[in-house]
Formats: structure tokens, sequence, C-alpha cells
């Protein structure tokens, strides 16, 4: 029950990460700046959490060489994948923003199994994952599509210019999940070779920060807004977005162990479903708030239900 209890709480947590990100994102303005510091405050604290444990940081110097390059690029997906979250936040809100890059991860995660990429263990696509992931995609329908057809029963060419927007940020999204797929694929197979998930994690933010620190330098060189927060008197809790995604990657290891890798990633995605509800309907961190409608909810339990077939049977 403390297992259930725990990937539930970590997936709704998972959806506060996002929220939290794109409040700090205000502050320093760059999300790509914004995606850099939740990187590097999650490198540090899976770096405390690794030397209390009494591990040593380092990694043996052969592996470098005796493993393909893709291996240690999985931070790299990561980082493209939470800065799209950033931009999504404000534009799709917290339940899609949440919801699209299951799509996303689900579709890439059946290629994956299905062809054995990044060494992963093969499993056929078989009919419980066909039906899963066609619900999945109905699910979507319900708790996106839908809703949106319904307020744009008669749009203005501005509102069919909005919607456009929406639904190509919301390509993006599914997008940022394949990515999320992938990073985890590699992160698994990352966490082999080191005998470690916690250094597997470790290596992966590491990865996506010094990503990040680049592409800031790159596209906006907004290193000096860092101190605008500060500066501002912004709320202590949006430093935190980097420690609950680090803590959110630590837990799913240990309840990976516990109740198997199924029955984490159905728990999580309700727990995520459910954070990201609670951001949407009272508001959290600051976002901006909206009334869930019961199709949606219709929709959400839909995906769900597509989810466990997949990652179950």
């Amino acid at each position: 029950m403390f297992s259930i209890l725990l990937a539930i709480s970590f997936g709704a947590v998972f959806a506060m990460q996002t929220a939290i990100n794109a409040q700090l994102r205000k502050f320093v303005i760059s999300p790509f700046l914004a995606s850099m510091l939740s990187f590097a405050v999650g490198v540090i604290f899976l770096a405390i959490t690794i030397l209390v444990s009494g591990l040593p940081l380092g990694i043996p110097l052969e592996l470098f060489s005796s493993q393909p390059i893709y291996i240690w690029l999985g931070g790299i997906c990561g980082a493209i994948a939470l800065t799209t979250n950033i931009l999504l936040f404000p534009k799709l809100g917290s339940v899609q923003t949440s919801i699209i890059p299951i799509l996303g991860m689900t579709l890439m995660s059946m290629l994956i199994d299905n062809f054995g990429w990044f060494n992963s263990i093969p499993y056929s696509f078989g009919l419980n994952r066909f039906i899963g992931v066609l619900l999945v995609i109905i699910g979507v329908f319900f708790a996106v599509a839908i809703p949106s057809m319904k307020t744009n029963q008669y749009p203005s060419e501005a509102a069919k210019k909005n919607m456009l927007n929406q639904w190509i940020w919301r390509l993006v999204g599914i997008i940022a999940g394949m990515l999320l797929a992938i990073q985890i694929a590699i992160n698994g197979q990352l966490g082999k070779v080191l005998n470690s998930s916690s250094h597997s994690a470790f290596v992966s933010f590491f990865v996506g920060t010094i990503t990040l620190i680049i592409v800031v330098g790159v596209m906006d060189r907004s290193y000096a807004k860092i101190k605008e927060p500060i500066k501002q008197s912004a709320p202590w809790w949006i430093w935190i977005g980097g420690i609950l995604g680090g803590a959110y990657v630590l837990t799913n290891v240990y309840l990976v162990d516990q109740i198997g890798n199924g029955q984490t990633v159905v728990l999580a995605l309700f727990g995520q479903i459910t954070g990201s509800l609670m951001v949407e309907k009272f508001g959290l961190f600051n976002s901006f708030k909206k009334q869930i409608k019961p199709i949606q909810m219709f929709g959400l339990i839909v995906m769900i239900v597509g989810v466990f077939l997949i990652q179950i049977f």
C-alpha cells in the first residue's frame, strides 16, 4: 500500500514540477535559462543523494570508449523535453501539458519495445498493446479535441489562427513525449552499464545541464537574469523544480524494484494526471485557473485504461 501511495504522490509531484518551472520562467524570461536552472538544481540534489549514500560520484573512464555514444546522451532528450514543457504550460495549461506528451511517450515506447531499440528487451506488438494505444489516442481525443471544438463552434479568423497554433504546440508536445520515452530507454541501459540507477539519473541530469548551458549561451545569453528571482523577491518554491524532478527519478528506481515497471508507470501516470488536474482547477503555483470538464475526465480515464493495457499485459 505504501508503494502504491508513493507512486501516485510522486506522479503528482512530476506534474507540479512543470507548473513551478513555468513560474521560474516568468522571472528569468528565458525558457532555456529556466530549464537550465531546474536541471542544475537536480544535479546538485542527485550528487548529494549519491554522496550521502556512501557511493563515489566517479565513473570508470573505460566505459566511455567501450559503450555506444548514445548511452550518454539521454540528458539531451530530457533537456529538450523539459524546455518544451515550460513553453507548453502557458499555451495549453497544466492538463494538456501533462497528457499530450503521454501520447508521444506511448507511441515511441511501442516502437522501442517492438524493435528493441537502444539495446532494450524486444516486446512484440500484440492485441492488448494495440487496443491500449487505441484507447490512449481516443482518450486524448476526448480530453483535448472535443472540448476545443465545443469551445470554438463558430470561430472567427483570429480564433481559427489560435486553434491552429494550439494544434502546432500539441504536436510539439507529442514530440517532447517521444524524447522522454527515448530518455527513459537510454537511462535504463545506462543504469545497467553503471550498475547504478542513481548514477544513471545523475549522468542524465549532468549532461542535460551542460547542454542547456551551451544552449543559453547560443540562444539568448541570459545568464545575468539568474539574479532576477532574488531581486524580485520570488517565492522560494520556484527553485525546487529540479529537486522534484530528481526525487521523481530516484523514487521510480525504488518503485520498479518494489512493484515492477508496469505498475509504477500506471500509478505514476494516474498521479501525474491527478496532479495536473489539481494545478489547473485550483490555480496552484500562481498558474491560470481553468474549469475541468466532465468529458475531459472521461478522456483521462480512457487514457489510463489504455496505458494499463500497454504496461501490465
